[in-house]
């Protein structure tokens, strides 16, 4: 199985920008209307530290214990109904969109938030795809390189055509009886389900209403999203079929519909507020949802997770 790296990842840099801001007083957090040239060192500084150690890490926790190869490709885009692409999406986009706000908080140009910071997510997980094809457990992947792709895009055509954010990846976890039939597979603890078991997970895109309708009364906050899931995967492929808890129909797509709230249209004063919500943005508000089960069939949910 290819370890789920990317939730690992991106929680690093979460907690990240969650203690910048903590340790930020007065102004610090505001951006700079002109290039700040001390903002910028510090921030190149830390980007290239934190990334560094993170690679380090990764290296240590996920492949230090396996044999090396010569650099090679799979092809894993059948695997877990394409959940970990839908995650490699959402992951590419927010690393970029976090780089590109701390550029702007350093004063730095536009073209450079969109050159320098978008991108910044896909040279990262670009990295960890090299990674993996030197892995004989593992292999890069021209799925997940193409997801990758798609996260950057997602952000940088948004801010080409509207200058702003109007249709966000996010995500959702709930909890799920697979894991347990898998423990090593899809987590024995909940830290550890949220990164692996995708039949919990699901990917969403929020969209803005108000940003495609600035003239009515539409709360400036609210949104409407679409997600994605899937259930009853045991392992990557139908290899095993989960005959425990899906004797018929076995494995299928889940297709979401619900409302949600854009946090970053919250008004607030505090700078130190607006990084907060700007990093819970990624996270999807539990609300009632309408659900079309792959396998056939509708439900609703009054609150899903």
């Amino acid at each position: 199985m290819k370890v789920d790296k990317r939730l690992v990842i991106l929680l690093f840099f979460w907690f990240s920008q969650i203690t910048v801001a903590q340790n930020a007083v007065g102004n610090f957090l505001k951006p700079s209307d002109t290039l700040n040239k001390k903002r910028l060192k510090t921030l190149v500084i830390s980007e290239v530290a934190i990334g560094s150690a993170t690679l380090i890490g990764l290296n240590q926790i996920w492949y230090a214990d396996y044999p090396r190869s010569n650099f090679h490709f799979i092809n894993d885009n059948a695997e877990w109904l394409q959940m970990d692409k839908a995650g490699h999406v959402f992951s590419s986009y927010h690393l970029g969109n976090f780089s590109a706000k701390a550029l702007k908080w350093s004063g730095a140009s536009r073209n450079s938030q969109l050159i320098y910071g978008s991108t910044l997510g896909l040279a990262f997980l670009t990295a960890v795809e090299v990674f993996d094809g030197y892995s004989a457990n593992w292999g890069a992947s021209w799925g997940d390189i193409a997801a990758n792709v798609s996260g950057t895009a997602l952000y940088v055509s948004q801010e080409l055509l509207w200058q702003e954010q109007r249709i966000v990846p996010k995500f959702s976890f709930h909890t799920t009886p697979y894991a347990s039939a898998r423990p090593n597979i899809l987590g024995s603890s909940v830290p550890e389900q949220i990164l692996k078991d995708y039949n919990g997970q699901t990917y969403w895109l929020s969209a803005n209403i108000f940003s495609f309708a600035k003239s009515s009364r539409i709360p400036k906050w609210l949104n409407v999203a679409v997600g994605y899931g899937a259930e009853g995967m045991i392992t990557g492929s139908d290899e095993f079929v989960n005959a425990i808890f899906l004797p018929e129909s076995k494995r299928y797509r889940q297709f979401y519909l619900s409302l949600d709230i854009d946090l970053t249209k919250i008004e607030t004063k505090s700078h130190f507020v607006k990084t907060l919500l700007t990093v819970f943005n990624s996270i999807k508000i539990p609300a009632p949802t309408f659900e079309i089960k792959g396998s056939g069939g509708t439900k609703f949910h009054f609150l899903y997770f």
